[in-house]
């Protein structure tokens, strides 16, 4: 078991799709045993950037604290939390925000995107990458799983964590980005990637009927059943291997290479395999959701643990800062 601390987190602002999960929840689940300590946090805080209604954040924090331990998130591995449970991430911002400065954050991806599309940009929006750096940088963690948009600002909590240390003193890790790689982009049913943008996702808990209907709608060619084909050149291909064995694999190429195999039987095959995949995850989810008492014990569990953690670490910086007389 590595002795460093990962930490990773995913915004409460929807419905999780099998791009979210093979693109990084999946490498969560096979990280958490990897490391000395792990924790995976909802943060909430960041979430009212976007959506400002009281009942339906609360209903999206529950939701994925849900998600998150029906994917296979272990709590008696992970402290899995939410954000506001532990106040002094605030607090730590502020602190960390008299070390940055506008320009820094006035090169955020997230700010120059919403800028240059003429969107009137929040307080919130525009500080996002330094509440951040505190959700990271409190746990003393150093890996942190990121999709490669979010590099930019494990790079932030890095330079705030140098500032940091050059003006009061060695305090904070500088955490590093881990990007897996070997993850190409995982495509919807138009063959662009998979978003909820582009309305072409697949929830990763829809019904076994909604992914089949789902795979039923990725689009084919003209190729007659008796003609042989490259599995390569088709987006069902490339959404069914995510979910493969070798064995399953091999089965559903000599279906496109040896023809004689319509793409109706095709689809159909390739439901199953999916559906067989998300089936312990799905029956997971609806027994979590029976018991909603268990979901919020386990979370503020979490927040308990996380909490005096991060309030130790706090107790360190109001020293250091000069705010204990």
């Amino acid at each position: 078991m590595k002795k460093e601390i990962l930490l990773s987190g995913i915004k409460a602002t929807g419905d999780m799709h099998i791009g979210n999960y093979f693109g990084a929840l999946k490498q969560w689940v096979d990280m958490q045993y990897e490391y000395e300590q792990v924790f995976i946090f909802i943060p909430d805080y960041h979430s009212i950037i976007s959506v400002q209604d009281r009942d339906l954040l609360n209903e999206l924090i529950f939701a994925t604290a849900v998600n998150l331990l029906a994917i296979g998130i272990d709590p008696k591995q992970v402290v899995l939390y939410k954000q506001s449970d532990v106040p002094c991430h605030t607090e730590a911002t502020w602190i960390f925000n008299c070390l940055t400065t506008m320009s820094q954050l006035m090169r955020a991806h997230a700010f120059k995107d919403s800028e240059a599309k003429n969107k009137e940009v929040s307080v919130g929006l525009f500080d996002y990458p330094v509440l951040q750096a505190a959700d990271i940088l409190l746990y003393d963690a150093t890996v942190i799983p990121v999709g490669e948009d979010q590099a930019q600002h494990i790079e932030i909590a890095r330079d705030i964590a140098r500032k940091f240390n050059n003006t009061y003193g060695q305090t904070f890790l500088e955490p590093k980005a881990h990007i897996k790689k070997g993850v190409g982009t995982v495509v919807g049913s138009d063959g662009r990637k998979m978003s909820k943008s582009y309305k072409n996702q697949l929830a990763l808990f829809a019904t076994e009927d909604e992914t089949i209907k789902y795979i039923k709608s990725v689009a084919m060619d003209s190729k007659t059943i008796d003609e042989k084909k490259k599995p390569e050149e088709y987006v069902l291909y490339d959404i069914a291997k995510l979910f493969m064995t070798n064995e399953e694999d091999k089965k559903l190429r000599d279906m496109f290479e040896q023809g004689g195999v319509g793409y109706g039987d095709i689809k159909m095959f390739v439901a199953g395999i999916i559906n067989d995949y998300l089936r312990p995850m799905r029956s997971r989810r609806e027994a979590l959701i029976k018991n909603p008492s268990r979901v919020k014990k386990i979370i503020a569990q979490g927040g308990k643990k996380a909490a005096k953690i991060a309030n130790k670490k706090m107790d360190e910086v109001r020293e250091k800062v000069g705010l204990v007389l």
